[in-house]
């Protein structure tokens, strides 16, 4: 039975960062789960748990014993253990892209010290800016190419309460017992992929900026079926 693929977006931003590749991979015949993230950050901490419960309610009207492949792109990386651990169906293959890996033994820090250091200062009210606010224009425009996709993306951005970014994940024991590969984009993700590579996984390199599954999602979805037919 061919997996089907669940395209996780980053909780910073929103699933219509997944929904080219999710079209490429229908048209060529591939199954696909595209779960909304939009929402785990109402209330208080932990956030990580709903994550799983998310991913988990949007598989709910597929079989239990459907395979699946995890795709998991930038910040979700790091809740791919849980997820993993969280789910009835039995996952196949996991594919990060442009993502944080989780540690190898856990909890896993969500943010450095570094980047809460960078963080505090902007909450208000325990809330902080939509991802897209936190820099420069000269750092925001690359990443995209298309104006209408754009605005989709930016007005889709949750506003994370910085306690989003000081929680820690767990990671179940044996969560990477099965092929697991990285899709890289481009700096600073590099050192990451050099890390998949020394975890033995299978790195495949597109060359573009940190959503460039939105600038190239038929690119982006051929690395992907790639990735997860290749063992």
């Amino acid at each position: 039975m061919q997996p089907i693929f669940v395209l996780v977006h980053s909780p910073s931003v929103g699933p219509s960062t997944w929904r080219p590749v999710a079209e490429h991979l229908t048209v060529a015949g591939h199954r696909v789960q595209v779960p909304s993230l939009l929402h785990i950050g109402a209330g208080a901490p932990p956030f990580w748990p709903r994550v799983v419960s998310a991913v988990r309610d949007d598989l709910r009207q597929v079989p239990a014993g459907s395979p699946v492949t995890l795709v998991v792109h930038s910040n979700a990386g790091l809740f791919l253990p849980a997820i993993r651990s969280g789910l009835d169906h039995p996952v196949t293959g996991s594919i990060f892209v442009d993502a944080a890996l989780p540690a190898l033994v856990g909890p896993t820090p969500v943010a450095s010290p570094e980047l809460l250091e960078f963080l505090g200062p902007m909450a208000v009210n325990g809330r902080l800016p939509r991802w897209t606010d936190w820099w420069d224009e000269a750092d925001v425009a690359p990443m995209f190419s298309d104006p209408a996709m754009r605005q989709t993306i930016v007005e889709e951005q949750p506003t994370l309460p910085l306690s989003y970014y000081e929680q820690r994940i767990p990671v179940p024991d044996g969560w990477d017992d099965h092929p697991c590969s990285y899709l890289l984009f481009g700096p600073p993700y590099d050192g990451l992929a050099a890390e998949a590579r020394e975890r033995g996984w299978r790195v495949a390199h597109l060359p573009g900026a940190h959503l460039h599954q939105v600038v190239d999602p038929a690119g982006t979805a051929r690395h992907l079926v790639e990735l997860a037919t290749t063992r």
